[in-house]
């Protein structure tokens, strides 16, 4: 019975279903460099990647490195980024980290989780995006759909993200972790929406709990 699979055994299948689904996932994020991801994952945050894609472009075209962004004044990068919502804010942080690449790093961004995550506007799970697809690093960025997702499909029964990060690097190859972080998102945006299933109606929820008769109730991220 699929119902009593071991979390390992749940965790090969959709490793294996993600892998046939998107074999090379693509970052969604539009950027020309690491500076450029770094930036578009701060905005990305409460914002869709679409709309994201939509403001950069006018944002980089005025400044393309930390060294031409600490010159532009905030209110300039405020009304360019404003349709991605928490723009003061977002606005702010991005000089303010421009400022501090240059004073601190010679305007590199660096690619060591605890430094990133020192920077303004800057969270782990920012830092995560970056140093994975910036740098290669292995991580495992959970945001709050990869949270709902691995409480689908059995992998954790975590209350935050953070404890939802520990659980699935301890069941996924650290090898596999920067693919299936695009590779869950993806799956979770086509097939496992919020509203779209809940917990039994995609392939995945189905095919490793085909007995739930009840609606899985996440805890939020």
């Amino acid at each position: 019975m699929w119902d009593k699979m071991k979390k390992s055994e749940r965790a090969d299948f959709i490793y294996s279903r993600l892998n046939s689904l998107y074999p090379e996932p693509l970052v969604p994020l539009k950027s020309e460099n690491i500076f450029q991801l770094l930036v578009a994952v701060l905005l990305s945050a409460q914002c869709t990647d679409k709309r994201v894609n939509e403001v950069t472009p006018d944002l980089f075209a005025l400044a393309k490195d930390p060294f031409e962004m600490e010159r532009i004044p905030v209110d300039t990068i405020y009304n360019i980024i404003k349709p991605c919502g928490l723009a003061p804010r977002k606005s702010r942080a991005i000089s303010e980290l421009s400022s501090i690449l240059v004073k601190k790093y010679s305007g590199k961004v660096p690619n060591d989780l605890i430094l990133l995550e020192e920077l303004p506007g800057v969270g782990h799970k920012t830092a995560s995006v970056v140093v994975s697809q910036g740098f290669g690093v292995p991580a495992f960025p959970v945001d709050t759909h990869i949270h709902r997702l691995a409480q689908r499909w059995g992998l954790t029964n975590g209350k935050n993200v953070i404890r939802t990060e520990i659980d699935l690097k301890k069941i996924f190859p650290i090898g596999s972790w920067n693919k299936l972080h695009l590779q869950i998102i993806f799956y979770g945006r086509e097939f496992c929406t919020a509203r779209g299933c809940d917990g039994r109606i995609c392939e995945i929820c189905r095919t490793c709990f085909p007995n739930r008769r009840k609606a899985v109730i996440t805890t939020k991220g």
